[in-house]
């Protein structure tokens, strides 16, 4: 891969808390405009591994480069956690508007871009209710704009949809594959559900009990566009990656 399209690189890296080593040693390399589906079981170092991603903590050892530099915090990324962490107190596009802000767009073109952005996960018609007054899937819609706002390429997800009905989570899953497949961000995403890393991932990398490391990395090669969801979870290749990828994690989690 060359340095022009790739755009995180993780070498050699370790990370521990105290006398944990929580993560590593672990090397990893993400195409530019790949989905990226971090999997494995609880504690295996997922989410540290997308915090470093996002430079809220420097690894203990190697290097993570985003785009080719060291990543900082609050920059160079969108962020959307299981909790959506929105500001009660603003509207639904307020709350859209202010990632905007934050980025340094001038008013005239937050304005504008506000109803594109929640028009793009389908809340253009709730932009004036308060975020208490939506359902919670329509509450994570309003994170996911939040981050589109941000003008970069790079979208990290910690979790996002578990706190969400079946129904729901679906439905954002989705809306989520349309929407990057839209904008062409890279993405990277953290899961527990095998189904979920199948479906929403063109990668899916399993990681190991603590400390975390690459126990799988597969590339999953599915249709993304021009196929019915059903239709799509219904094929042998849907169920013969999620049989592999299944299998993977449940080895990787032994003791």
């Amino acid at each position: 891969m060359s340095s022009s399209t790739e755009a995180i690189a993780v070498t050699g890296v370790e990370h521990r808390y105290d006398t944990v080593t929580a993560l590593g040693p672990i090397d990893l390399r993400v195409a530019a405009g790949s989905f990226l589906v971090l999997v494995g079981a609880s504690g295996c170092g997922k989410s540290t591994l997308l915090r470093l991603v996002a430079g809220f903590e420097r690894p203990s050892t190697g290097t993570v480069h985003v785009a080719g530099a060291a990543p900082e915090p609050g920059r160079g990324a969108g962020l959307v956690f299981q909790a959506p962490r929105l500001l009660p107190w603003k509207t639904v596009g307020g709350n859209v508007e202010l990632g905007l802000r934050y980025a340094g767009v001038p008013r005239e073109e937050r304005l504008r871009k506000v109803p594109e952005l929640l028009a793009r996960v389908g809340l253009d018609d709730v932009a004036g209710r308060r975020t208490w007054q939506i359902s919670g899937g329509q509450q994570q819609r309003v994170a996911i704009a939040r981050a589109l706002a941000v003008p970069n390429p790079l979208l990290l997800l910690d979790e996002p949809f578990a706190a969400l009905d079946a129904l729901t989570r679906e439905r954002l899953q989705e809306d989520l594959r349309r929407v990057t497949a839209e904008t062409g961000r890279t993405c990277v995403f953290v899961t527990h559900s095998v189904d979920e890393a199948v479906y929403l991932g063109s990668r899916v990398v399993v990681l190991t009990s603590r400390p975390g490391r690459v126990a799988l990395d597969l590339d999953v090669d599915l249709p993304r566009t021009g196929v019915e969801p059903d239709e799509l979870r219904g094929s042998p290749e849907y169920a013969q990656y999620r049989a592999t990828i299944g299998h993977a994690v449940r080895e990787a989690a032994a003791p």
